[in-house]
This record gives C-alpha cells, sequence and structure tokens, in this order.
C-alpha cells in the first residue's frame, strides 16, 4: 500500500512501531516490524489481523516463546551454495538457528486438527534439522575450539601435542633450575612466536646457545629458544600444522552437511522472522490491553472505548468515536484542551493500527473501515524557511489534501480555518468541509466556529459532537459526546479565573442575541443529553437486577425440583424395600404353614409376621380409617397457619388457601407440597419434637378430634443442603425474627446438630430478640456465644435436641 508518509509522523504511527520492534526477538524480526505499513486490502487486513488474534491466544496459553538466536544468514548460505567452507563461528549461528528452529516448533506444531490456527502451517513447516545441529555441536565447542573428540585423527594429534610440549617444559625447567639459573632474569618458560624460550639476561646472551626470538623493550631481557629444544619445538610446530589441517577438514565436512540444506535453512529463517514479528503484534496487543477490530469496505468506523496508545492507561479516557454510516462528516467542537485534537489522533492511528495488522485499545467488536489512503492536517506547521505562515502552512497541506482525497480516503482536519479572520477562516472551513463532504470523503474536524455547528444542524449527513467540558471544575472530562454541539464556555472560564464581571457582562452584551440564543439551545441540549444519561445507567441497572433475580430464581427452583425428585425417589426405594420384605415374610408363612398343617403353628407365623410388619412400619404407623374422614371447612384455612399432612406425616405451614376443589399447598421446610384439606390437621405451635400428634388444635376445627390420629416419622427426609449459617445483620428485630424461626424448623427437619447465628454485636438489641425467641422454642438444646475468632459475641451457636 502506498500511503503518504506524512501521516504516519503526524498520527505518531512511527511511534507505535518503534514500540512494535522492541518486543520482537531477532533482528531480522525487528527489522520487519520497522517496515510495516497499513495495507488497503479487506482480505489481506483480515488474514493479518487473525494471525495477531492467534498469536494472543497462544501467548495467553502457553506464555511466550523466544526468537533470539534467529540471525541473517544470507551471506553464510551464498558461500555455502558456491561451496566455500565457513568458520566455526558460522557454523554455531547455523546450530544455534536451528536449535531455536526446533524449541519454536515444539511450542507451536500440535498435529491436532481441533488446535489449528492460521499460525499452525507456518510451525509445521520448519524444519529443524537436528542431526545437522548436533553433529555442530559435537564438533565445535565454541568460536575458535574445535573439540578433540571431533575426529580420531584431531585427537591423536592433540595428544601427540602434548606429549611434546611436556618433555620441553621438562628440559627448560631443568634449564631454568640449573644449567642456565644463573643467566635468567625470572626462573619461568615463556612462548615467543610459537616457541618455547627462557628470558635470559642482556649480559648472558651469549653464554645460552640457541636462537633468539625476541627481547624487551629495555634490551635487558633476551628470549632465547636453548638449541637443546630446538627439536621438539620443530616437531611440536609440525603437529599443529596437522592439527590445523584436520580443523579445516572437519569445517569443511560440517559446512558441505549445511550446504546439502540450504533452502530448508533459507525457509528457516523466514518463517522464523515472520512467527517473530506476528508474535511481537501479539505482545503488543496484550501489553495495551487491544482487541481485534472488524474491518469492513463500506468505510465505517465504530470504536468503542478507545483509548490513545500513547497516553498513559491510568490518564487516558475511553471516548467512543462514530463516523460513515449514518453521518460521513463529524465536526468536533469544545474549548481548548478538551480533548479534541487526542479524540483526531486517536481515530486515525487507530485505523493506521488497524489496517496494519495490530490489535487497537479498543473494546470488542469495534469497527474499522478500509482506506487507501489518510490524510491528516494537524498541529503547526509553520515554516520560517518557507516564509511560510501558520495560516499559509495549513492551506497549502488542505489543498494537496483536495487534490489527492477520493471516497476511499479518511480526512481529519485539526482547528479547520484558524490563523486568519474568523469570518472569513469560518467561511472559508464551511466551503471546503462541503466539498469534501460532497465528494464522499469521510472526514472528521475540529473547530471554535458556531457557523461550522450550524452547518452541521443544517446539512444532511454532518453530525456534531464536543468534548465535555466541567465548567464547575475547569477541567475537561476529554468525553466525547456525538450529536452534541459544543460550546466554549469562555465566560464562565473566565469568570472562575477572577476577570471582574463587569467586563465579563460588557462582553455578554457584545454576543448578538441569535449567537446567545444558539449557546443557550446547545446549553438546554447539554443538560437532557446528561438527564437521559442518568435515567439510562439507572435503567440498566435495574434491568441487571433483574436478570439476577430471575437466574438466581430460576436456580433455586431447579434445586427444589431435584431435591423433591430425590426425596421422592428414596420414599419409593424404601416402600418397595418394604413391600419385598412383606411378600418375603409371607411366602415364609405360607410354607411353614404347607410344612407343618397345624393352628397352633399358623398362629405362631402369623404372630411373628405381624411383628415384623410393625418392626417396619415403626412410628410411622397411623390410624388409617380417620384419613379423608376430616372434614375442615375452606373458611379454616389461613396463610401461615401451623399444620401437618396427614399422610406423609410432614409439618409446615399453610402456603396458599384451597381452590374449589379443596386443594391448597404447605410450605414443609424448602419444599412447597401439595395437599388436600382434608388431609390436613392444624397444630397450636410448629411443635417439631412431638411424636404424634400432640398439639392438634381441635377447636371445633377438625369434627374427629375426639379420636387419636398419631403418626410420626414418615420416609420424606428433609433435604441436606440446609446452610448451617443464618446471617441476619441489617435486620429489624420484626424482619429478623421470622426469618429465624423459619430458618430454625428447616434446619432442625434437616436433623442438623447446631446451627449458627450471625446478628452482630452492634448496641445488642438483634441479640437480646434472637436469645427471646430461642428460649422459647421446645426442640432448641442449648444456645451460646461463638468462640473467640469465630465470631464470639456477634454470632450464637444453636444446639437442637
Amino acid at each position: 500500500m502506498v500511503m503518504n508518509d506524512k501521516v504516519f509522523k503526524t498520527l505518531e504511527y512511527d511511534k507505535i512501531i518503534m514500540m512494535l520492534a522492541d518486543r520482537a526477538d531477532s533482528l531480522p524480526g525487528k527489522e520487519k516490524c520497522r517496515n510495516l505499513l497499513p495495507d488497503n486490502e479487506l482480505k489481506e487486513v483480515t488474514e493479518r489481523q487473525q494471525e495477531t488474534f492467534d498469536a494472543v491466544g497462544r501467548l495467553l496459553r502457553n506464555g511466550s516463546v523466544s526468537f533470539g538466536s534467529n540471525k541473517p544468514i544470507d551471506t553464510i548460505l551464498l558461500r555455502l551454495e558456491k561451496g566455500s567452507a565457513i568458520g566455526s563461528g558460522e557454523l554455531l549461528v547455523i546450530a544455534g538457528l536451528l536449535e531455536n528452529t526446533a524449541r519454536v516448533r515444539s511450542y507451536g506444531y500440535n498435529s491436532d486438527e481441533e488446535d489449528q490456527d492460521s499460525l499452525s502451517e507456518m510451525f509445521k513447516a520448519l524444519t529443524p534439522l537436528k542431526n545437522v545441529s548436533a553433529n555442530i555441536r559435537r564438533c565445535i565447542v565454541g568460536t575458535d575450539e574445535i573439540d578433540d573428540n571431533a575426529s580420531s585423527e584431531l585427537k591423536n594429534i592433540r595428544r601427540l601435542i602434548r606429549v611434546m610440549q611436556d618433555k620441553v617444559h621438562a628440559r627448560l625447567n631443568s634449564m631454568v633450575n640449573n644449567t642456565y639459573k644463573a643467566y635468567l632474569q625470572d626462573s619461568v618458560v615463556t612462548m615467543r612466536e610459537g616457541r618455547y624460550c627462557i628470558p635470559v639476561k642482556a649480559e648472558y646472551k651469549n653464554n645460552v646457545p640457541g636462537m633468539v626470538h625476541d627481547r624487551s623493550s629495555t634490551a635487558s631481557t633476551f628470549f632465547i629458544e636453548p638449541s637443546e629444544v630446538v627439536n621438539l619445538n620443530n616437531e611440536i610446530r609440525e603437529l599443529e600444522i596437522r592439527e590445523a589441517r584436520e580443523i579445516e577438514r572437519i569445517l569443511s565436512v560440517l559446512s558441505a552437511d549445511c550446504a546439502e540444506h540450504t533452502e530448508e535453512l533459507r525457509i528457516n529463517v523466514q518463517l522464523m522472522t515472520e512467527l517473530d514479528f506476528i508474535f511481537a503484534k501479539g505482545q503488543l496487543g496484550l501489553d495495551m490491553n487491544g482487541s481485534r477490530p472488524v474491518h469492513n469496505a463500506e468505510g465505517i468506523i465504530d470504536i468503542k472505548k478507545a483509548r490513545h496508545p500513547l497516553i498513559s492507561k491510568d490518564k487516558v479516557v475511553p471516548i467512543d468515536i462514530r463516523l460513515g454510516e449514518d453521518f460521513d462528516l463529524l465536526i468536533i467542537t469544545g474549548p481548548n484542551t478538551g480533548g479534541k485534537t487526542v479524540a483526531l489522533k486517536t481515530l486515525g492511528l487507530l485505523t493506521l493500527m488497524g489496517q496494519a495488522g495490530l490489535m487497537i485499545p479498543a473494546s470488542d467488536h469495534s469497527r474499522l473501515g478500509i482506506f487507501d489512503d489518510v490524510f491528516a492536517d494537524i498541529g503547526d506547521e509553520q515554516s520560517i524557511e518557507q516564509s511560510l505562515s501558520t495560516f499559509s502552512s495549513h492551506l497549502r497541506t488542505i489543498v494537496n489534501i483536495i487534490e489527492n482525497a477520493d471516497e476511499k480516503s479518511l480526512c481529519l482536519f485539526d482547528e479547520l480555518g484558524a490563523g486568519t479572520d474568523p469570518t472569513e477562516g469560518a467561511a472559508l472551513a464551511t466551503a471546503i468541509l462541503d466539498r469534501i463532504h460532497k465528494c464522499g470523503i469521510k472526514t472528521a474536524a475540529t473547530t471554535h466556529y458556531s457557523e461550522l455547528k450550524v452547518y452541521a444542524l443544517r446539512e444532511e449527513g454532518v453530525c456534531n459532537a464536543s468534548c465535555e467540558f466541567n465548567v464547575e471544575t475547569l477541567a475537561p472530562t476529554y468525553r466525547l459526546l456525538i450529536g452534541i454541539p459544543g460550546k466554549s464556555n469562555a465566560f464562565a472560564i473566565a469568570g472562575k479565573l477572577g476577570l471582574r464581571p463587569d467586563i465579563i457582562e460588557n462582553a455578554k452584551e457584545r454576543i448578538s442575541e441569535q449567537d446567545e440564543s444558539f449557546e443557550d439551545v446547545i446549553s438546554e441540549l447539554e443538560e437532557g443529553r446528561r438527564i437521559i444519561e442518568l435515567e439510562k445507567a439507572e435503567v440498566q441497572k435495574y434491568k441487571d437486577e433483574i436478570e439476577k433475580l430471575k437466574a438466581d430464581y430460576e436456580q433455586k427452583s431447579d434445586r427444589l425440583k431435584k431435591q423433591r425428585e430425590d426425596i421422592l425417589n428414596e420414599a419409593h426405594r424404601e416402600a418397595s424395600v418394604i413391600l419385598a420384605e412383606a411378600k418375603e415374610s409371607a411366602d415364609e408363612a405360607i410354607r411353614n404353614f404347607q410344612k407343618h398343617g397345624t393352628i397352633q403353628e399358623l398362629e405362631k407365623e402369623r404372630t411373628k409376621l405381624r411383628d415384623k410388619l410393625n418392626k417396619n412400619r415403626g412410628t410411622g404407623s397411623m390410624d388409617v380409617n380417620n384419613i379423608g374422614k376430616i372434614e375442615n371447612k375452606l373458611s379454616d384455612f389461613k396463610l401461615g397457619e401451623n399444620v401437618k399432612i396427614l399422610s406423609m406425616g410432614l409439618k409446615g405451614t399453610v402456603n396458599t388457601l384451597p381452590d374449589n376443589k379443596g386443594n391448597l399447598f404447605v410450605q414443609c421446610g424448602i419444599m412447597r407440597l401439595k395437599a388436600n384439606m382434608n388431609d390436613i390437621v392444624f397444630l397450636d405451635t410448629p411443635d417439631i419434637t412431638g411424636a404424634g400428634m400432640e398439639g392438634v388444635n381441635t377447636k371445633g376445627r377438625n369434627k374427629h378430634s375426639n379420636k387419636s390420629v398419631s403418626y410420626t416419622g414418615g420416609s420424606l427426609s428433609k433435604a441436606a443442603s440446609m446452610s448451617i449459617e443464618l446471617n441476619i445483620i441489617g435486620c429489624t428485630t420484626d424482619e429478623a425474627i421470622p426469618k429465624l424461626e423459619k430458618y430454625l424448623d428447616d434446619a432442625y427437619l434437616s436433623h442438623l446438630e447446631s446451627v449458627r447465628i450471625v446478628h452482630g454485636k452492634g448496641t445488642g438489641a438483634l441479640r437480646k430478640a434472637v436469645w427471646n425467641r430461642l428460649k422459647n422454642i421446645k426442640y432448641v438444646k442449648s444456645y451460646e456465644f461463638a468462640g473467640y475468632g469465630e465470631g464470639d459475641a456477634g454470632v450464637t451457636v444453636v444446639t437442637f435436641k
């Protein structure tokens, strides 16, 4: 894509590129980052964005990966292709590249088809050539250092060199310590020009036969190779020549091995560079907390919560920017330092970043258009060298924009028409924008001219916007308000800063009535917008609360349904067991009768069977003849009355009044059960500890009250999902006591041994009310404060009987 270079500096795109290059590991990767330019093909931009998105996903799942050993090796590969041998350092570069390639491939390649993404093929195409790198590492220890085990010949040569060196040292040490000791400057053996020598005083140099290889700077010492070790040194030198030749041979073999894979090495460098570049984009996106924009070819921009990437995260204020859908021209007004220019730069910079395949610092699902070029006239471009004023410099830029921009361009103007006579500047700015607007070019401009506000209100496809300003604090909020023209607030600011009121009044009188009326309209629009925003926020809050309550209700309903099903299933299972045992006992009795055949034996078996059935039924027996004979009246029932369902043996409270068929719902702990009113007896108190029907209210409502109806136990058990703690902090006494009673009933029916009542310390009124109520509950065994560190006086622990 060929885009005017000037806009990159104007919108500070070059700074983003430097940030990107800092996140690349390798030199080729950094260079690729520095050359990144926006693209104007939708397909290419979408693919770039997908690669960046996939890199972010891999970074979040697997952490980062280094590409640091990826180095430019074009020159090395060229020499290899010509058949030349390369040095040990260059071979180590290739080994490092291949080892890095292996690590990167292991990091990114997965044969599982479900885990494939846009980067998978690149990872798969990497060729580690592990044998090549392993061979290089085996032979080369470091730069200019070949391992003894590189070949058996090299190992043998070096062994011989060490033997000969030991002989030379032995001879020279004997001379140093005995023969020539008096002639030496120091009793040491040294090297000169690769030969072993001894340091001889200048006056004794003729006393030591041999070859002079060097002398000290003061000429007081001569370094002489004694004739006795010349032959030994010659042998060492010959071995060193053989060693060098063997090393050359080894390097040639390794170079030939690499030369067979030059194409794979070249592809590895290209892929590693591309991956380094893509992961640098991903890391930049993570650091900016960016998101992947959705691009379109229609030039529609809808950026949500956009943040300028070069402003500190703790200072930047997110803004919403729209352009290209309902309107093609956006005119932004407001006071100086209010954020107009930042909004303009944010719009342009995020457009360039998106088309370059970078994530943008904005909320998800933000939309960006694809533009062939972006033009920006922002900032003071006064040129002393060209004798151009600020106005002239801006006008030259504007002329260039008008000549080159088309419907596939995005144009940004800052303070259009400024720097000259306000009347002429406003007229010129209006004419320029009108010309650009009629060409269908997407444009955003900032201004102080009221004439442009009026133009936006009058012209179709043009929209006003403003940067919000808090007059009370004299500080901008930096929020961009689309649809609302801005005010300069000059008089309010002047008053806050201490300008005399009479001067401000004088200024106001000089404003025409029409201008003042227009500013009043703007103020009313601004106030209306604020009220709408507050109401919108409040409505959203209520909607969120309703959704939460709905979700909680559905979750609780599902849980109760499951608990009820579990309880009924357990009851059916127990009933099946009892029936099976009864059948087995009956069968056994019949077999015994058939075996014995006497009346006495039959009676004994009958007695045993009756005892066994009574044992299975336990205390859960009741006078079934009375069920169905109870005749309650509709008027007997009141909501909240304590009752007992005879057929189930469960106690609870009336939840609904009986319908025309006599059916009603009874709340039994956390279960809401349906029963018939003639299957109900009334209780004076919620006597949970009673074993039978003690406490039955016989005040004329149950006609069978003179008969004994007893039932305890029952096969249905309390659901086990009761909390062991009730928190009533914040409740009044009247609110807390019913909750307490209900909770204790449920907890006792759930067979909990003890529970905690959290009432807090406070004034002690809530604790006192709780304790007074606990005194009168029959199934409460004891209650006391919680232990130290467990709530102490703010929590009461209740133990049941």
